[in-house]
């Protein structure tokens, strides 16, 4: 098993020049904190930028700062001062975080920033192909890094690559209006596991891969090229035992021992003891909706002026990204309104909004989470919101009231929290007025349930559950990969088929020997495919059959000319030699008239469906509609056709984006069955994309060479990837003679 590569924008310590000389001192944030089992012992690196810039370190301390850093099993990137500002104070927070959050007006699409975001994105790369084996594990966290898998991945195509994101992922009709949002997918998808916090962001990534790359997905997997990324949903914990125990710690000191906060805190809370502290701590950001909830506390007053004295808002904004400007428009804001609630509402006694603008050290954070009523979180969009989290871990006495909320990612596991839409005041104030009236045992009841799944779902178990999944993957890769048609097991096959005497070839033509296209018309062959074709079917001894679900005209069109072998229609009509068309199969379409009114209304319905009518069949083909809206109404189209068709021996297939009603007696199995029937043959090979194909792959003997073009789950013996590597591998079967 090779070493675990972390990487991140950041490293997980802080670099401090001090008389020449350079101090490593290790974080204590929650990613950090998390990834202590992951990174541990020399067969780990954590690689990310220094946070300090080329220009900011003297040359003399370069080898001085890896040598510290190397003592925390880190590695840096080097970045400049406009690097540093394109790549994350240009692209990642002034249009990703915006745009992730759904602050649309605040996302600024700048080629320059997006050129340098690539530029930085790439030396983070190479940084992690400059230390990577292919038997290692890299981790790349975060959106600061969503083009770093694919680089690698160019570079390295049999490592394992795990990608997470921290922040929401957004809904498709939000993420489409990035400019370079193929791009972003693509980098994505070099992964083998793309984890997010919660289902919903998920859900919004796979619709994104769906309509803008078109790619195949099932259920959370998506099938690129030779490989299946799986997708998943991982919410991220706390270190809970750190906070449960500080808590705990922290009743226990004697008053003597206490922070000077804690001594202020106590000093109002024996002035009233029927008094509520609400607690908000954020950092300051408009995600966070913290102006929100100051127009939300001046309402609830006015609604309920009982309370006036009995009430005091503590807030605690941590300085995020001073030198954006919506974060400095965001701070004038809020200091204004603070101002102006608390010159309203304040009396000779009493404050209403405690407001801190600064960071706090974790003993001073324990301080507030124990002594607050009510923890009160509205962000207006959250990836996870850790703080939901740590305030219920240091409720020793499992008193106290969470109002979380439900934009929130943690809102998802925390159900027994008051959940509220942050932009209702009218619920906002209700949940303050329940939160203050909740009885004791209500809120030990809720809090129980919450410290307990907190305490089992910490953070190390988020990262060794990603970690496990990750690995995996990489194992059922390995599975998925002992059915490839490698060229160990090719050249096996070469020589089986060089030896036979007689053989018969079942070639699928839409999906196999050309690929798809939103017109079927417009799929029709090329010079190459005519070429290989036509060397196959003169070979001595050998049979080569079209097996297609096209109808005859097409094809009549298309080959009768070459004289080629066709079955078409699945297996209705038959041509053998350039003779005309004649039926295989007894069957009856006067069944038609019945079913195709059903699928106009369909197409009437489904913009971009159309119907294809062939002799004996009808098919709905919906490849132009909207990926989910066709998947949709093609599961509908399914459940009304099984109930019409009932005892009429007719059956319903769904193939790549196209279901086609037919004969149930007739079906490529039935026909290839029959023609291998015809002579002595010691060669079958049959390949194809599809589920219609399946019935060749379960009828054909054992001893067929069976194929599955793609690696979607199949009774076929092997797989290829696309149409390119069947060209190639029937070119190689044109070669012998």
């Amino acid at each position: 098993m090779g070493k675990t590569i972390i990487i991140s924008n950041r490293l997980p310590v802080q670099l401090q020049i001090s008389n020449g000389d350079i101090t490593a001192i290790p974080s204590v944030g929650g990613l950090a904190t998390g990834m202590k089992s992951v990174h541990s012992g020399s067969d780990s690196v954590w690689i990310g930028w220094s946070g300090l810039t080329d220009e900011e370190i003297p040359e003399e301390l370069v080898p001085k700062i890896d040598k510290a850093l190397a003592k925390h099993g880190s590695s840096k990137v080097n970045l400049t001062t406009e690097e540093v500002e394109g790549f994350y104070f240009g692209f990642s927070n002034r249009t990703i975080w915006p745009l992730f959050h759904y602050f649309l007006e605040y996302s600024e699409f700048e080629l320059d920033s997006w050129n340098i975001y690539k530029t930085v994105n790439q030396k983070f790369a190479d940084a992690i192909l400059e230390k990577a084996d292919d038997d290692d594990i890299v981790w790349v966290h975060d959106y600061q890094l969503m083009l770093v898998p694919q680089m690698v991945r160019e570079k390295r195509p049999n490592i394992s690559i795990g990608f997470f994101l921290h922040i929401p992922f957004p809904s498709f009709e939000i993420f489409r209006t990035l400019p370079w949002r193929e791009e972003i997918l693509q980098g994505l998808l070099g992964s083998d596991l793309i984890g997010f916090h919660i289902y919903d962001y998920e859900r919004h990534f796979l619709s994104s891969v769906r309509r803008l790359l078109g790619l195949e997905v099932s259920f959370n997997e998506i099938y690129l090229d030779n490989r299946v990324i799986k997708v998943d949903s991982f919410p991220m914990g706390i270190d809970y035992k750190k906070f449960s125990e500080a808590a705990q710690e922290h009743y226990q000191k004697p008053a003597s021992k206490q922070s000077e906060l804690q001594q202020r805190l106590n000093t109002h809370k024996k002035s009233d003891p029927e008094a509520k502290f609400f607690l908000s701590i954020d950092r300051l950001d408009y995600s966070k909706g913290i102006a929100k909830r100051l127009y939300a506390f001046e309402y609830f007053l006015s609604k309920y002026p009982q309370y006036k004295e009995k009430v005091r808002l503590i807030i605690l904004a941590v300085p995020s990204r001073s030198n954006v400007p919506q974060y400095q428009l965001l701070k004038k804001e809020i200091d204004e309104l603070v101002g102006r609630i608390n010159g309203e509402f304040s009396t000779v006694n009493w404050t209403p909004i405690w407001y801190f603008y600064r960071s706090m050290p974790f003993e001073n954070l324990i301080d507030l989470y124990t002594s607050s009523d009510i923890a009160w979180l509205t962000p207006l969009r959250d990836g996870m919101n850790l703080v939901a989290k740590e305030y219920i871990a240091t409720r020793t006495d499992k008193t106290g009231v969470l109002i979380l909320s439900e934009m929130a990612g943690s809102a998802n596991e925390m159900n027994e929290a008051l959940l509220i839409n942050p932009n209702n005041f009218e619920q906002i104030a209700d949940a303050l007025y329940e939160a203050i009236n909740m009885p004791r045992e209500e809120q030990q009841s809720r809090n129980e349930l919450l410290q307990n799944r907190l305490e089992r779902y910490n953070v190390e178990k988020w990262a060794n559950s990603f970690m496990n999944s990750l690995k995996a993957q990489k194992e059922r890769d390995s599975e998925n990969i002992s059915k490839r048609l490698t060229d160990n097991r090719l050249s096996s096959i070469l020589e089986d088929y060089s030896k036979a005497k007689k053989r018969l070839l079942f070639l699928d033509y839409d999906g196999t020997l050309a690929g798809f296209h939103n017109d079927p018309q417009k799929a029709g062959p090329d010079e190459e495919l005519y070429e290989l074709l036509d060397t196959l079917s003169n070979q001595p001894g050998t049979d080569v059959y079209l097996i297609s679900g096209r109808d005859k005209e097409t094809f009549t069109k298309w080959f009768l000319p070459k004289k080629y072998n066709m079955i078409v229609e699945h297996g209705v009509w038959i041509s053998t030699g350039g003779e005309d068309f004649h039926l295989l199969e007894n069957v009856k379409n006067d069944w038609m008239v019945k079913i195709r009114p059903v699928l106009e209304s369909f197409v009437d319905r489904t913009p971009g469906s159309f119907i294809e009518e062939k002799n004996y069949s009808l098919a709905w083909h919906y490849r132009k509609t909207d990926p989910d809206f066709g998947s949709l109404r093609a599961t509908e189209l399914s459940e009304v056709l099984t109930s019409l068709i009932g005892t009429d021996d007719l059956s319903v297939l769904n193939g790549n984006k196209v279901m086609e009603v037919k004969s149930s007696n007739v079906n490529k199995g039935r026909a290839s069955v029959r023609i291998l029937g015809e002579d002595d043959y010691d060669f079958v090979f049959a390949i194809g994309d599809d589920w219609t194909d399946e019935f060749m792959f379960q009828e054909l003997p054992e001893s067929t060479v069976t194929v599955k073009v793609s690696r979607q789950k199949t009774h076929a013996k092997y797989y290829v990837e696309n149409t390119q590597k069947v060209r190639e591998l029937l070119g190689r079967f044109a070669k012998l003679k």
